[in-house]
């Protein structure tokens, strides 16, 4: 049963991840010189990804187990977001929010 679980899951991970390349080729194709999709559909689906990924940061920073996170993971999570925005290189932006994150639950911020 896990086994054939397992490939199930692989397969459909599979599937996936090649449809969206085959179906962005497909839509995006121009039909006489016209694109397939308008540009604010375009611009729309760009934004709609962002708004995912947005609530899916806040999601995971702002809640453990269902219930509210403390201060120190958000607080380490508004670091590494800021270093990243002065475009710090990666090692250092995940160490910064790490320390910070880990310094604030030693003094006893929740």
């Amino acid at each position: 049963m896990t086994v054939t679980a397992i490939l199930v899951l692989a397969a459909g991970t599979y599937a996936f991840r090649v449809a969206g390349p085959l179906l962005r080729n497909r839509m995006a194709r121009t039909r006489g010189g016209e694109a397939a999709l308008p540009p604010r559909l375009t611009e729309l689906m760009s934004v709609a990804a962002t708004t995912l990924l947005v609530a899916l940061i806040a999601t995971a920073t702002l809640t453990d187990a269902g219930s509210f996170a403390g201060v120190a993971l958000p607080a380490g999570v508004l670091t590494g977001g800021v270093l990243a925005w002065r475009r710090a290189p990666f090692v250092v932006v995940v160490i910064a929010a790490a320390v910070v994150a880990a310094g604030l639950r030693a003094l006893g911020v929740p």
